[in-house]
C-alpha cells in the first residue's frame, strides 16, 4: 500500500536547560521519549533540530551591557560614533544599543526609512508617497520626520520606535541625534566613525563606507568577538543573532557547535540504528504578509549541522510533468509515469524546465525554517524538533 503521509515535523518537549547540562545527552533523550510516548518509528534521514536559544544557554554565551560599553569605548574612544541601519527591535536591538550609548559620547542614529532592513515600518509606503518624499536620495532630520509623519507606532508592538531609541541613548548618559536616510554614505556627512548594524547587507555597508572615507568602521559581528572582562563572545558574528536576556544583559548567537550536531548524531545512531541529520537552528528564513517582516534577525540560519544537509533540494515538480510531460495520461499511467520520471532524475536539476518553481534555497534554510515555525518562539515549550519524511518523494 502506498504511504499516505509525507513530510511531517514535531516539536518535541524537553526539560528546561542551564549552563553545563549534557546537552547531547538532552536531546537524545526526549527525542527517544517522545517516540516512546506518541508510538512512531525512526528512519534514516530524519532531522533533529535543535533551537539556538537553548544551545547558547548551555553554553553560557551572556554578555552585560556593561561588557558592550566598554568593547564600544575601546573602539571609538570619546569620538560621536554613527550608528546606522539598526532592525526596529526591543528583543533585539535595544539591549545591544544601551550598551553603545553607555560606551560613547554622542551618538548619531540613522535609521533607514520606510522601514527597515527586516521590514519593521516605522511609517507606510503609502505615507512616503503622500509626503512627496524619495527615500532613496531624501535625508530627513528628526524635526522634518515628525513634520511629515508626527508619532506613528508600530503596528504589531505599539511602539514609536524613534522615540524608543533616543530616550534609550539619552538614559545612558549619551547625545543623541537623529537622521532619516537609505544611503550609507550619508552618515560620514555627520561622523566619520560609525557602528553599522545590518544583518544581511553589512560586508557592502562597510565597504561602501570606507571608500568614502570614513575613517572607522565596526560592523556588529565585530563588537564582542572576544571576553570582555569574563562576558561571553562570539568570534565569528560578534552581537549579531544576540537577543535580549535580563535589563542589563543579552544572550549571544551559539559559539562553535559543529561538535554538538555530530555527537547527537552518533548518539542517535547508537541508540536507534538510524542515520539522523542534524542542525542547530535560529530565525527562519520567511516573511509575514500582514506585517511585512523578514523573521530572519539572525546572520543565518543554521550556525552548525551535519553534512547530509549539505547543499539544495532536487526535486522534480509535479504539476508541470502532469500538464506537459504526460498531459495525456490519467490513473494508474499517470502515477507510472510520474514515478519513472522522479526515480530516473539527474542528480542535478538545475536548468530544467520541470524543476522550475521548486524552491532554490538551501536545505538549511528551508528545514531550519519548518523547525521556526514548528517550535515557535514562545511558550510551547519544544526546543527540539524532529522533521520526518522531508527527503521522501512520490515514488517512496
Amino acid at each position: 500500500m502506498q504511504r499516505k503521509v509525507g513530510t511531517v515535523s514535531r516539536g518535541i518537549r524537553c526539560p528546561i536547560i542551564r549552563e553545563g547540562d549534557d546537552l547531547a545527552k538532552i536531546v537524545v533523550d526526549s527525542v527517544v521519549e517522545a517516540a516512546d510516548s506518541e508510538g512512531f518509528g525512526f528512519h534514516d534521514k530524519d532531522v533533529v533540530a535543535i533551537t539556538e536559544s537553548v544551545v547558547a544557554r548551555n553554553q553560557g554565551n551572556y554578555a552585560s551591557i556593561d561588557a558592550i560599553a566598554k568593547d564600544i569605548k575601546n573602539k571609538f574612544g570619546d569620538e560621536p560614533v554613527g550608528v546606522i541601519f539598526p532592525i526596529l527591535s526591543r528583543n533585539r536591538f535595544a539591549i545591544c544599543l544601551k550598551g553603545i550609548a553607555r560606551g560613547a559620547k554622542k551618538v548619531i542614529l540613522m535609521l533607514t526609512y520606510p522601514s527597515d532592513e527586516v521590514g519593521n515600518a516605522l511609517v507606510t509606503m503609502d505615507m512616503i508617497d503622500e509626503a512627496g518624499l524619495n527615500p532613496y536620495s531624501d535625508v530627513l532630520s528628526l524635526e522634518e520626520y515628525r513634520k511629515y509623519f508626527g508619532y506613528h507606532k508600530h503596528e504589531f508592538t505599539g511602539v514609536d520606535y524613534v522615540e524608543y531609541y533616543a530616550d534609550l541613548i539619552k538614559a545612558e548618559g549619551a547625545e543623541v541625534e537623529i537622521v532619516f536616510a537609505n544611503q550609507a554614505k550619508t552618515i560620514l556627512n555627520y561622523t566619520p566613525y560609525v557602528l553599522n548594524c545590518d544583518i544581511h547587507t553589512r560586508k557592502r555597508t562597510k565597504r561602501i563606507l570606507l571608500a568614502n572615507g570614513a575613517k572607522k568602521v565596526y560592523s556588529l559581528d565585530e563588537i564582542l568577538t572576544t571576553s570582555i572582562d569574563g562576558s561571553g563572545y562570539n568570534e565569528k558574528f560578534g552581537l549579531l543573532g544576540s537577543n535580549k536576556s535580563t535589563e542589563d544583559s543579552i544572550k549571544l548567537f551559539p559559539r562553535e557547535c559543529k561538535d554538538l550536531v555530530l555527537t547527537i548524531q552518533s548518539m542517535l545512531l547508537e541508540r536507534t540504528g538510524k542515520h539522523f541529520e542534524v542542525m542547530v537552528y535560529g530565525d527562519g528564513a520567511f516573511r509575514d504578509p500582514q506585517g511585512k517582516i523578514w523573521e530572519l534577525a539572525d546572520p543565518c540560519v543554521s550556525p552548525a549541522f551535519t553534512d547530509g544537509l549539505i547543499g539544495t533540494p532536487n526535486e522534480l515538480k509535479l504539476k508541470y510533468l502532469a500538464d506537459n510531460d504526460f498531459k495525456d495520461l490519467s490513473g494508474e499511467a499517470l502515477t507510472e509515469a510520474i514515478s519513472k520520471s522522479i526515480r530516473e532524475k539527474d542528480n542535478n536539476l538545475v536548468g530544467n524546465m520541470a524543476s522550475q518553481g521548486t524552491t532554490p534555497r538551501q536545505l538549511t534554510d528551508l528545514i531550519g525554517s519548518l523547525c521556526d515555525l514548528t517550535s515557535g518562539s514562545g511558550d510551547k515549550g519544544t526546543p527540539i524538533v524532529l522533521v520526518q519524511g522531508y527527503f521522501d518523494n512520490y515514488t517512496n
